[in-house]
């Protein structure tokens, strides 16, 4: 028999009123039911931090997070959660981790980071760079919804090719934020650009936990290995050791030149 991948969910917005997630109680203990029933055993926490519209340093995070893990509901369904952030790219990301403000994912070396929507900031191979030397490993936060990568995945590329990790979100893949999304998670999957599966949670019905649900989808049969491979690496975030990565390539320029698109 083979084994069962084990859930775990390295991003996703599930502590009460910090950011754009559940805004209370009921709100996030109907999350973490549907994160239950899609299989997910093990969640890091990740408010947006250093956003233009959220901060929630650590100190905030430790806070919220045992406000949940002490409720009776949570401790019955048996979730563990662990404390992290989802942070906005910006130039105080560095001081902000010497001050222990900003955070690794449940403290590892691994940094879960988000560029604005619309682009990557010119700096960030910069900072990326940094993060790198002072022993950091940057995960790019899907960056298959960010419009100049889903573009130009060269761009992508490079930031991969330079030590940088990336996480799809579970919905893009599945088809939720549109055909054109699917494709380019598709071919981020085939050429080694993204290392996570999460499912980037928000709310039960608008932004839901998307994780087994991956199993059941046709259009990724042949990508089932990929994918369990992507989720089962969230398990050397949370135990902060080496995910093993494989060579990334370009190959999706290929496809543009003879139209196969």
């Amino acid at each position: 028999m083979e084994m069962k991948t084990k859930m775990i969910d390295i991003h996703n917005h599930i502590l009460i009123d910090v950011d754009d997630g559940p805004k209370n109680k009921e709100e996030m203990l109907k999350l973490l039911k549907q994160a239950k029933d899609e299989g997910v055993t093990e969640i890091i926490a990740t408010p947006h931090h250093l956003s233009p519209t959220f901060n929630n340093e650590n100190k905030i995070v430790e806070r919220k997070l045992n406000e949940i893990l002490d409720l009776d509901e949570v401790k019955e369904m048996g979730i563990k959660i662990y404390p992290g952030q989802e942070i906005r790219i910006s130039d105080q990301i560095i001081l902000q981790l010497e001050k222990g403000e900003a955070i690794g994912l449940n403290h590892s070396k691994y940094l879960l980071i988000e560029f604005p929507s619309g682009g990557v900031p010119h700096y960030t191979n910069r900072l990326f760079f940094e993060l790198q030397s002072k022993g950091y490993v940057p995960i790019i936060a899907h960056p298959e919804r960010n419009k100049e990568i889903s573009q130009n995945l060269d761009v992508l590329f490079d930031l991969v090719n330079g030590g940088a990790l990336s996480q799809l979100t579970s919905a893009s893949l599945i088809g939720k934020h549109g055909k054109k999304l699917q494709k380019i998670s598709i071919q981020m999957i085939e050429n080694n650009l993204v290392h996570f599966i999460a499912s980037d949670a928000h709310h039960d019905t608008n932004r839901p936990f998307v994780l087994e649900s991956l199993f059941n989808d046709k259009k990724l049969n042949k990508y089932q290995e990929q994918i369990k491979q992507l989720i089962n690496n969230a398990q050397q975030v949370i135990d902060n050791k080496e995910v093993r990565i494989k060579q990334p390539s370009q190959d999706y320029n290929q496809k543009k030149l003879f139209g196969l698109f």
